[in-house]
């Protein structure tokens, strides 16, 4: 970066008349930058005439414009954004509906566009826990490389996110464990206490966390590689998982929604290590509607055709997962449980006896 000095090009050796042009010159700069003073700070020239050039200007405290965002991220979103109009995501049109139905009539309905306003409290905490989340993912993304231990990872975004979401008891904090899968471990892996799972060169690591403002919980996900190879799939999971969330929407079926997956997932072919793989969606995992302060409250969306003709309704919320692999195409259980989640089918359970 270069400075430049402003007013040096003067000639030389004209000696007094040289000296007098750059007085003059210097009064109207000076004049030049008292004028803007007053327009910016609203100063005030005081009592006009011969003693009044003497006197103290007073001048009126600048206004302390919004505070932004630190490196690394310290800044709570609630401070970012003091007056509660927190950023908006992307938006998306209401989808053609494989059955004929559609609800795109709501987006022209005097009475659907004033109950949509009539729950803008509670998009607004949606808001606010979804920009906590992307300024996490950002920064994640920023110094995440192998050598790390998961548990160091972790920790590091957990740290991150505790800051920027505000943590306070039920009212704002962590939605659930962070996930930090490996290769063929496709969910759910944390790393309990003691491990010493190192993230290589050659991993492909899930990382999946959540936030939450008043339960409103955002449940997102990204994958990290390092090796170039991997493009291609990553490429195919982004892709069937955007079309997931564009095809999504009131009165859409659950099926269609899993069936469309499939169909976008499937098309994609990748070469690692000289053989070639059809990327498969894993049958056995799923996305899921999300309730206030329940992660999994019910509905399943299936990234498969064939599941249920349930339709999404509206007031819910979702998760749109999706899960490519160059194997089989399903899971099983398997290493230490280290995700726990409440039973809410389950009646009053005492502790103690």
């Amino acid at each position: 970066m270069c400075d430049f000095a402003a007013g040096t090009n003067e000639a030389e050796g004209d000696g007094e008349a040289g000296g007098v042009v750059g007085d003059v010159t210097k009064q109207l700069e000076q004049q030049t930058l008292e004028d803007k003073e007053r327009e910016e700070d609203g100063e005030e020239d005081g009592d006009e005439g011969e003693n009044s050039a003497g006197k103290k200007k007073k001048k009126k405290k600048k206004k302390k414009g919004l505070k932004g965002q630190t490196d690394p991220p310290s800044v709570p979103i609630c401070e970012l954004y003091p007056s509660g109009d927190f950023p908006k995501g992307e938006e998306c049109e209401y989808p053609p509906s494989k059955d004929g139905r559609s609800a795109a009539w709501r987006t022209t309905s005097e009475e659907k566009r004033a109950l949509d306003m009539a729950n803008e409290e509670m998009w607004s905490d949606f808001r606010q826990a979804a920009e906590a989340h992307r300024q996490v993912r950002s920064y994640v993304r920023s110094w995440i490389k192998p050598g790390m231990t998961m548990i160091d990872i972790c920790e590091k975004l957990e740290d991150c996110s505790r800051r920027l979401i505000k943590e306070n008891g039920l009212k704002a904090g962590l939605a659930f464990p962070t996930g930090c899968s490996i290769n063929h471990c496709a969910a759910h892996y944390t790393p309990n206490a003691g491990d010493p799972t190192v993230l290589r060169y050659d991993d492909i690591c899930k990382i999946d966390f959540g936030t939450h403002i008043n339960g409103r919980i955002i449940d997102c996900a990204f994958t990290v590689t390092f090796n170039p190879k991997y493009d291609r799939l990553l490429e195919a999971v982004r892709d069937a998982t955007n079309t997931g969330i564009k095809f999504a929407g009131i009165d859409v079926r659950l099926c269609d929604v899993g069936e469309t997956i499939q169909e976008v997932m499937e098309s994609y072919e990748v070469e690692i290590d000289g053989k070639t793989y059809q990327v498969k969606p894993i049958r056995n995992l799923n996305g899921h509607s999300i309730g206030q302060y329940r992660i999994h409250s019910g509905k399943t969306v299936p990234i498969v055709k064939g599941g249920e003709a349930t339709r999404m309704e509206e007031g819910e919320a979702y998760a749109i997962e999706t899960f490519g692999s160059t194997g089989r195409g399903a899971v099983h259980d398997d290493m230490e449980c280290s995700h726990y989640m409440k039973n809410f089918n389950v009646g009053h359970v005492p502790i103690r006896s």
